[in-house]
C-alpha cells in the first residue's frame, strides 16, 4: 500500500496541471481504498466556499460547478473540524447535504478527511461505497497518509500550475498578495522572475521574439553539453564497463534533432524562450519514463532528469546577460538565494520577491544590509507571465502589488516620499549619541564581516565593531587563509574603527556556513560539530587564528575576542588557556601587545543557565540572539513550514534574555546583543530596559534604533519592559510594543517588522 502511495504521488508531482493532478489522484486513492467513489473539494482561496475540483464515481458534470459554504455537507463538517469524519449511514447524519445531480444516494459509507498544507484548510478528500459499513482503520489511514503527502503537492501545483482556479484572473486588474516583510521600504519596478533550476517547473514561461538568437544559444548550449558527456564517458572508461559507458552516447543521441533535440527547436520556432522549451519538453519525457511500470525503464527518469538540468545549466544565461532588463527590477523567484543579488547592479534592483523563504533567510539579511525593499514567503504569487508586469513591493507590511491603480501608486509613492525624508532626517543622527531625554546611554555597534562593511558602519555612526564575523575570509577562499593573510584582513577592521573597538568572534563554521575544502557532513549540522568545537578540536587552526587576530592588533589595542556556541565552562577554560598561551608565545617572540578581552557568545540554551558562572570568568557576554532564538523554540529559521515559530517576542526568548543580563549585571561584566533582534527598534527598546548597554547590529538598522532611543525617556522603556510580563502570545507583546511606541511619539515608518 505504501509503495502505491509513493508512486501516486510521484506522479502527482510530475502533473502539469492542477486538473491533471486531481484527476491522478481521485483515480490512484479509488483503486488504492478500493472504494465506489472518491472525490477532492477544494477551498477558493481565503473564502469560506469549497467546490468539487474532481471525483470519480459521482457526476464528473458537476466538477468546478458545485460550490458549497463551509457550513454545508459533511464536506463542510470535515472542514471545519479539520479532523477526519467516518460515517457508516451518512444519509442519516444531522450534516448531510443531498445533491440530487451528484448521484450519491445509493452510497452509505463517508470518509473524509481534511488536506491541510501550513496550518490552513487546503480542501477535503472523500471516499464512499454503497455498503452501510463503516471504513475500517486500514482505510482511515491510508486516506490521512494520502491526505498529508499530498497536500504540500497541491499546495505547489494550485500556486504555480492551476489554469482553472487561476487567481490571477484578469491580468490588468489590480492585486495584492502577501508575505513576509524581510527588509522595509517601498520599491516599485518592473518584475524580472529568475530561475532557481531545483526542477522543471521552476522555469519560468517568457516568449522571445529573436527566434534565430534562441536557437542559437540552444545549440551552442548542446555543444557544450556534448562536450561534457564526451568528458564524463572518457574520465570513467576504467570504472565502467562498456556498456555502461556506451549510456552516455545514447543520452548524447537522444538530445539530436530526431528526439528530444528536435522537440525543442520546434518549441522555440513557435516563440517560446529556450531554457523554458527545454523544461517543458524534459519534463513531459520525464513523467512518460516514471510512470512506465518497468523498474528498470522507470529508473531511467532519473537520468532523463539528470540531462536536462544539465542542458538547462549549459542554457539559461545569467539575468545580467538578458538584453530587456528595465532601468528599475523587481527580482522575482521561486526561492531566492544570495547568488541572485549579484546578477544585476544593485542600484538597479528595485524590491525582491520570494515565493518561498523566510524573513530571517541569509538573502533577506544581505537584501536588508544593502536596502532593497524585500518580501519573502510571498506564497500566493504566481510567476506564470508575471516578467515584465510592474510591481509595488512593500517592505514594511510584506505585501507585493500587481497593477496598481493610480490612487494605490501614488500612495506609495507619497509613503516613499515620506521614506526618503525620514532617511535625510537620520543621516543628521550619524555623529550624535544614542542618549535617552533623560540622559541614559547605550552603545550602538556594526556587525562587520568585508571590509566594505567598516566604510558603511562608519558612514552611520557606528561606535565600533561588536561583532565581525571572522569566518567570512574563511568562506571566500579555497583554502585555509594562512596567519599572515588573516592579519592583514583583521587590521583593516581595527584600523577602521580604531580606538572604538572591534569585537573578533573566533571561526565559526558548521550548520549553515560550511567551508568547500574542509566539508562536514552530518545527519543534523546545527547540532553537530560547529563553531567552537572546531577550533578545540584543531588547536592548530585556532592559535593560527588567535595570533594572527593580537599580530593586527599591534599599537592599536582595540581588539576583543569572542568565542562562539560555549556550552560548558570546559570549553572556555581550553579555549582562554589556548588564547594566553598564544598571547604568551608572540610576547616572547617580541611582540608588545595587550591581552585581549575575552567574551562569550550566550547562543545556546546551556550557556543561559551558566550565564551566572560564564561571567564569573568571561571579560564581557553577547547573546548571539538568532541561534539563541533557533535553538530555545526548536526551529530552523530558513525552513518556511515553520519561520512563523521563529519568533524572538516570544516569552521564553525574552526571560532567557533578562536572565542573561541580570547575571552580568550581578558580576559587574558588561553584557551585549549581536543579530538580527538588535535591529528591531522595539526589541531594541526592551533590551536597553532590561540591561543591554551595548547593541551590535547591521548598518542599514543602526540609525532608526538610535532615533527611537534618543525620543524615549528611559522610565517609558522601563515601563513598557513591566508591562510586557502581562502577555504570554508573542503576537500580541509585538503589537502592544509597536502601539505603545507609537502612542509615545515614534514614527511607524521606524518600526516596520524587518527582522522576523
Amino acid at each position: 500500500m505504501l509503495q502505491a502511495l509513493r508512486k501516486l504521488v510521484q506522479q502527482v508531482n510530475n502533473a502539469e496541471t492542477l486538473d491533471e493532478a486531481l484527476r491522478t489522484i481521485v483515480e490512484g486513492v479509488r483503486s488504492a481504498v478500493e472504494t465506489d467513489a472518491c472525490s477532492i473539494w477544494l477551498r477558493n482561496g481565503d473564502s469560506q466556499q469549497i467546490t468539487l475540483m474532481a471525483t470519480e464515481g459521482l457526476s464528473r458534470e458537476l466538477e468546478k460547478k458545485l460550490v458549497l459554504d463551509s457550513n454545508q455537507g459533511l464536506v463542510g463538517w470535515v472542514a471545519e473540524r479539520e479532523e477526519p469524519i467516518n460515517l457508516s449511514n451518512a444519509a442519516n447524519h444531522p450534516r448531510y447535504h443531498f445533491v440530487k445531480a451528484l448521484g450519491e444516494e445509493s452510497f452509505d459509507a463517508f470518509l473524509g478527511a481534511p488536506i491541510m498544507h501550513a496550518g490552513k484548510v487546503l480542501g477535503v478528500i472523500v471516499v464512499q461505497h454503497r455498503s452501510r459499513k463503516a471504513f475500517d482503520e486500514e482505510d482511515e489511514s491510508i486516506i490521512i497518509t494520502a491526505s498529508a503527502q499530498l497536500a504540500g503537492v497541491l499546495a505547489y501545483a494550485e500556486v504555480v500550475e492551476n489554469e482553472d482556479l487561476q487567481r490571477v484572473g484578469d491580468p490588468s486588474k489590480e492585486k495584492s498578495y502577501k508575505g513576509l516583510a524581510s527588509a522595509s521600504g517601498i520599491g516599485v519596478g518592473h518584475a524580472v522572475v529568475l530561475s532557481s533550476q531545483k526542477d522543471f517547473r521552476s522555469v519560468p514561461k517568457r516568449k522571445v521574439v529573436d527566434h534565430d538568437a534562441e536557437l542559437a544559444a540552444f545549440h551552442n548550449a548542446l555543444t557544450q553539453l556534448r562536450a561534457e558527456l564526451d568528458k564524463l564517458a572518457v574520465s570513467l572508461e576504467e570504472e565502467l564497463n562498456r556498456e555502461e559507458v556506451a549510456l552516455f552516447d545514447v543520452y548524447a543521441r537522444m538530445l539530436d534533432d530526431q528526439a528530444i533535440g528536435g522537440e525543442i527547436v520546434r518549441r522555440i520556432e513557435t516563440g517560446d524562450a529556450a531554457e523554458y522549451a527545454t523544461a517543458r519538453v524534459f519534463e513531459g519525457h520525464v513523467r512518460v519514463f516514471t510512470n512506465m511500470d518497468d523498474e528498470y525503464l522507470r529508473e531511467r527518469s532519473a537520468d532523463v532528469r539528470d540531462l536536462g538540468m544539465r542542458l538547462l545549466a549549459h542554457l539559461a544565461p545569467s539575468v545580467s546577460e538578458r538584453k530587456d532588463l528595465p532601468e528599475r527590477c523587481v527580482l522575482v523567484a521561486r526561492s531566492l538565494v544570495a547568488t541572485h543579488l549579484g546578477q544585476i547592479d544593485h542600484k538597479r534592483i528595485a524590491g525582491l520577491v520570494s515565493l518561498k523563504g523566510s524573513s530571517n533567510s541569509h538573502v533577506a539579511i544581505l537584501a536588508r544590509a544593502m536596502g532593497i525593499p524585500t518580501v519573502m514567503g510571498c506564497e500566493e504569487l504566481q510567476l506564470k507571465d508575471l516578467d515584465g508586469q510592474e510591481l509595488i513591493v512593500d517592505g514594511y507590511r510584506g505585501h507585493v502589488i500587481l497593477n496598481a491603480k493610480p490612487q494605490i501608486r501614488a500612495h506609495y509613492s507619497e509613503v516613499a516620499a515620506q521614506a526618503a525624508q525620514l532617511t535625510k532626517e537620520l543621516r543628521a543622527l550619524k555623529n550624535l549619541p544614542a542618549r535617552t531625554p533623560d540622559g541614559k546611554r547605550l552603545i550602538l555597534m556594526a556587525n562587520t564581516g568585508l571590509a566594505t562593511d567598516a566604510i558603511q558602519a562608519k558612514e552611520v555612526g557606528a561606535e565600533g565593531a561588536g561583532l565581525y564575523r571572522t569566518e567570512i575570509p574563511f568562506i571566500l577562499k579555497e583554502r585555509f587563509p594562512s596567519e599572515r593573510e588573516q592579519s592583514r584582513i583583521y587590521r583593516q577592521q581595527l584600523i577602521a574603527f580604531a580606538p572604538q573597538p572591534v569585537t573578533m568572534r573566533t571561526l565559526d563554521v558548521g550548520g549553515d556556513k560550511p567551508l568547500n575544502y574542509f566539508p562536514i557532513e552530518e545527519d543534523n549540522p546545527f547540532l553537530g560539530w560547529r563553531g567552537i568545537r572546531i577550533s578545540l578540536d584543531h588547536p592548530e587552526i585556532f592559535l593560527g587564528q588567535v595570533r594572527a587576530m593580537m599580530s593586527a592588533s599591534e599599537g592599536l589595542d582595540n581588539l576583543k575576542i569572542m568565542l562562539p556556541m560555549i556550552a560548558s565552562m570546559q570549553e572556555f577554560d581550553r579555549a582562554e588557556q589556548l588564547i594566553i598561551r598564544a598571547h604568551e608565545e608572540m610576547m616572547a617572540d617580541g611582540y608588545d601587545i595587550k591581552l585581549p578581552d575575552i567574551g562569550v557568545m550566550i547562543e545556546v540554551p546551556a550557556a543561559v543557565y551558566l550565564a551566572d558562572r560564564l561571567a564569573k570568568r568571561a571579560a564581557f557576554l553577547s547573546v548571539g540572539s538568532n541561534d539563541l532564538i533557533q535553538y530555545l523554540l526548536a526551529v530552523d529559521r530558513n525552513n518556511e513550514r515553520v519561520s512563523d515559530v521563529y519568533e524572538s517576542y516570544h516569552p521564553a526568548v525574552l526571560n532567557a534574555l533578562q536572565h542573561v543580563a541580570t547575571a552580568a549585571a550581578k558580576e559587574g561584566k558588561p553584557v551585549s546583543l549581536c543579530g538580527e533582534l538588535a535591529s528591531d527598534p522595539g526589541a531594541a527598546v526592551l533590551l536597553f530596559a532590561m540591561g543591554y548597554r551595548y547593541l551590535s547590529l547591521n548598518s542599514y538598522a543602526l540609525p532608526r534604533v538610535k532615533a527611537v532611543i534618543r525620543q524615549l525617556p528611559f522610565s517609558d522603556m522601563e515601563e513598557m519592559l513591566a508591562l510586557t510580563a502581562d502577555f504570554d502570545r508573542a503576537t500580541e507583546l509585538r503589537a502592544f510594543v509597536s502601539a505603545e511606541l507609537i502612542k509615545r511619539g515614534v514614527d511607524p515608518l521606524l518600526l516596520s517588522r524587518v527582522t522576523d
